[in-house]
């Protein structure tokens, strides 16, 4: 009896207990769905934190200003720590080596009008080294330039879902949106960006495409953000200082929010990041009233979560890959003892105990991979449902699809090897006389 006989009649058995066969890999589909939907759920998530960190500049040091407590304001105050300021963007580019530039980041969250449409923005004052910076790119138009800058021009570049709100189908470069009390020309139209959906710990990611880029000199001249000085408090005031000895009298409020320190390639960015805290330490005396995120310790951070998350996940998904297999084990103890009197008529009749084994093994390795395939278009099939109830993002990787599949196949392996190894080694005279 040659190895394609004892294949095909293996394959009579399975489909003479078809019920039973179906029920048996019923452990193994589950099992690999919720291997490959684990995993999947899991590089979605990886992908995603990576997708956001990398919008703030993987290369990058962001320097964010930090809200105080009140005890701590007054220390800052009797210091008289400014905030984050561009004096300390000056500082830091002159005293680090391997930084290009420094971008400062001013906002404030206000509406803009274009005719009889109004639409809440956040407003960005920046520098025209922004777009290298963060890695951003202009859809059509252009964005300001340093002679903008200088002349504290009111020109502004849009995100996309501003131009969508205010402008629909109209060409908005040329026209005017007023935003606060000022009119501001619209000189370009940003590149969609990432809206995340989760944000990533240490990064406030939020919908860029609602932000108005305008120069920063006509942001901090022009745009007026106010917020209440209490007593001897000092007033900074465009480039110069003034001092106010009222109670609770609106100030303009000209401290940066964010600056975002772009390094060159080469630059170790651990050793630059270290300067930095010591440079602000010594200008904000001591107050921490600034916040050093390094993006790229972020993405190691996050990977190195993501893993142990895909770790577990895959455990617990692998526990019904166990199941399947003891199921698989089970049934085939079973069908030997069934089957007893078969084999002692295959061996009278000239089959070697190898056939024997050849056949219900390869049963068992036949329900594991067809569970296993099975299970492939049931795990891909349930992303889809997760992406399009949960709104999760979920990625089906070859790897997942490969590792699932592998487990499942060796799982038969595994499982089927001791009951065809018992039906194998039985006594064909014994057999025989079985009832």
């Amino acid at each position: 009896m040659n190895f394609d006989e004892s294949i095909r009649i293996g394959l009579a058995g399975l489909l003479a207990h078809r019920v039973r066969s179906v029920l048996t890999a019923l452990g193994i589909i589950f099992g690999v769905a919720a291997v490959i939907a684990m995993l999947s759920i899991g590089e979605g998530a990886r992908l995603e934190a990576l997708e956001q960190i990398r919008l703030m500049g993987v290369n990058n040091i962001i320097i964010k200003t930090k809200e105080l407590s009140a005890q701590t304001e007054e220390r800052a105050k009797a210091n008289f720590s400014p905030g984050l300021t561009a004096l300390d963007g000056e500082a830091i580019h002159q005293v680090c080596p391997g930084i290009d530039y420094v971008i400062p980041h001013w906002e404030k969250s206000t509406f803009a009008q274009f005719l009889s449409e109004r639409e809440e923005i956040k407003l960005i004052g920046t520098t025209p080294e922004f777009l290298a910076g963060f890695g951003y790119t202009i859809s059509f138009g252009r964005f300001f330039t340093a002679e903008q800058m200088r002349e504290q021009a009111n020109v502004c570049v849009i995100g996309v879902d501003v131009k969508d709100a205010l402008f629909a189908f109209e060409t908005p470069i040329g026209k005017s949106i007023k935003v606060d009390d000022q009119w501001f020309s619209v000189i370009g139209v940003m590149t969609r960006q990432l809206a995340p959906s989760k944000k990533v710990e240490s990064l406030d990611i939020r919908n860029l495409n609602i932000d108005v880029y305008i120069p920063l000199t006509t942001a901090q001249y022009k745009m007026v953000r106010y917020r209440s000085s209490g007593t001897g408090s000092v007033t900074f005031r465009g480039g110069g200082v003034s001092f106010s000895n009222r109670d609770r009298t609106p100030r303009p409020k000209m401290e940066l929010d964010q600056m975002t320190v772009k390094l060159d390639p080469n630059a170790r960015i651990e050793e630059v990041a270290e300067v930095v805290k010591r440079i602000l330490a010594r200008r904000h005396y001591g107050i921490s009233d600034y916040e050093v995120v390094v993006p790229e310790a972020l993405v190691q951070q996050s990977q190195k979560t993501q893993q142990i998350f895909n770790v577990v996940m895959g455990a617990i998904a692998g526990i019904s890959l166990l199941v399947g297999g003891i199921g698989i084990m089970n049934i085939m103890l079973a069908s030997v003892l069934e089957r007893t009197k078969e084999i002692g008529i295959r061996r009278a009749v000239g089959a070697t105990r190898g056939d024997v084994l050849t056949q219900f093994l390869f049963e068992a390795l036949f329900i594991s991979v067809v569970g296993g395939i099975i299970g492939i278009f049931i795990g891909w099939a349930l992303t889809s449902i997760i992406t399009l109830y949960a709104g999760w993002r979920t990625v089906v990787s070859v790897a997942a699809v490969i590792l699932a599949f592998t487990v499942s196949a060796a799982v038969g392996v595994a499982f089927g090897y001791y009951p065809a190894k018992k039906a194998a080694s039985q006594n064909p005279i014994e057999s025989l006389r079985y009832e």
